[in-house]
């Protein structure tokens, strides 16, 4: 294997849930610092980091409909949750000496940057790790969808998709125990197999402008790292 990166810009999704760790809600500082300690490898090497990150460690809009809140109202708040998320992960990634911007698609001046294209290409030209926030800042939206389209929007070489399992499955592995693991997919296989691992809307825009998919287990140590340099981790997505 080269020493040398398989991708050079990449588009990190990480849920929310995987910011609460084993709490389940809200914020676990360990596994914060984790998630940064994973990102601080790969920026070492000189790749360029984008960052999504969802909210559903606080909130999610569907969720908010079993409360009487409206489907738009909700997905505005789990925006918001993405915020939250954003300025901690900012705060540990800077911890680890790292630069940061935070951008958002809903203007809130006061602690992050209005999301630009070319402003977040130029911001991780520059080597600092920029999180985009808010999703794509319209209701609907699910932040796998807005990972994609920003992955889209500033010529990543790959969306890489942080989860709790080790790539896609037949099936959910946690239900089915003899779930067989894809190590490469199609596009087209799955949303034919209608995968539940990222929504169709996602699936067909990487679909669409050839973007290559990585979904991995984020929660073993050095599993970023490995992604990057172009071991096969997971399960690739590809046309």
């Amino acid at each position: 294997m080269s020493d040398v990166p398989a991708y050079k810009r990449i588009l990190l999704k990480i849920s929310g849930e995987q910011l609460a760790g084993d709490r389940g809600f809200g914020i676990d500082p360990s596994q914060l610092d984790f998630v940064a300690a994973e990102i601080e490898a790969v920026r070492k090497i000189g790749v360029e980091v984008g960052l999504v990150v969802g909210g559903g460690n606080f909130h999610r809009g569907v969720a908010g409909t079993s409360l009487g809140i409206g489907r738009a109202t909700g997905d505005y708040m789990g925006m918001l949750a993405t915020v939250i998320n954003a300025l901690a992960l900012q705060a540990a990634l800077e911890k680890h000496g790292m630069y940061t911007r935070v951008l958002s698609a809903i203007r809130i001046e006061a602690v992050a940057e209005v999301y630009i294209r070319r402003r977040a290409m130029r911001h991780m030209e520059k080597g600092r790790v920029v999180i985009m926030a808010a999703g794509t800042g319209n209701p609907y939206f699910t932040t796998d969808t807005a990972a994609v389209l920003r992955g889209i929007e500033t010529e990543a070489d790959a969306v890489l998709k942080a989860t709790k399992v080790d790539g896609i499955y037949e099936s959910d592995p946690m239900v089915n125990k003899t779930a067989r693991r894809f190590e490469t997919i199609t596009y087209d296989e799955a949303l034919q197999r209608d995968l539940k691992v990222m929504d169709s809307t996602a699936f067909t825009l990487c679909r669409e402008n050839k973007l290559p998919l990585i979904v991995f287990k984020l929660t073993v140590p050095g599993n970023l790292y490995r992604v990057v340099m172009g071991e096969r981790i997971g399960t690739l997505v590809t046309t």
